[in-house]
């Protein structure tokens, strides 16, 4: 859905989140592009409504990590570098696969996890394949019994999203990432705590490789 053909439906009661939801997509899908400035009068005249949401909504995607604010240049589409690469993916690794291992000890909900794996084969852009896998990586955490940590890995999902939508944009590599999603799944519907744990940490290196090769291509 385009910015234009959303301001039709932007109504008062919920203007801001439906703004925050129509620039998200612009910018996952490249409609809105990296660097792109974003500025409050113009994105109000485009919905058609006041700059008070169009501030509240920038103010949403800079603490999902989508936006960057600056002084002096304002609200911009954050750039997916190699330094925002690494530092998501490393605080991944380190916080990730503990999650997960602990997720598949208290129980993990496999049926809402296939759900969003089987969401993923279907998709029929990158956009709605990322936020599946997105869903998938949240169940696999968000039963660990710790609010604190499912909230710092909640804090990276949307800027994984930007990651990994930049990434299959210039090469494709979904079947593989569902392969080894489908190999953690098994290992959690195992019972298997410690594999998934591993498994888990393997994909993320291995997608961090492949993420910072084409980000170093693009620059």
């Amino acid at each position: 859905m385009n910015l234009n053909a959303t301001s039709q439906l932007l109504q008062a009661p919920s203007r801001t989140g439906l703004v925050v939801e129509a620039l998200r997509r612009a910018i996952l899908t490249g409609e809105l592009p990296a660097g792109q400035p974003l500025v409050e009068t113009e994105l109000a005249r485009r919905f058609g409504i006041s700059k008070t949401p169009v501030r509240e909504a920038l103010k949403t995607l800079v603490g999902a990590g989508l936006v960057t604010m600056s002084e002096y240049k304002g609200a911009t589409v954050r750039v997916v570098d190699e330094t925002m690469a690494n530092n998501v993916f490393d605080v991944r690794t380190l916080l990730e696969p503990v999650a997960v291992a602990r997720t598949v000890e208290r129980g993990l909900n496999v049926e809402l996890a296939q759900h969003a794996l089987d969401r993923a084969t279907a998709a029929t852009d990158e956009v709605e394949r990322s936020l599946a896998n997105r869903d998938f990586h949240q169940l696999l955490y968000s039963n660990c019994g710790n609010d604190i940590l499912v909230e710092m890995l909640n804090g990276l999902r949307e800027q994984t999203v930007l990651i990994t939508v930049n990434t299959w944009t210039q090469k494709p590599s979904w079947q593989h990432e569902a392969t080894e999603h489908a190999d953690i799944l098994a290992a959690a519907m195992a019972g298997d705590s410690g594999l998934a744990a591993e498994l888990v940490l393997r994909h993320i290196r291995s997608f961090e490789t492949r993420a910072l090769g084409q980000i170093k291509d693009m620059s």
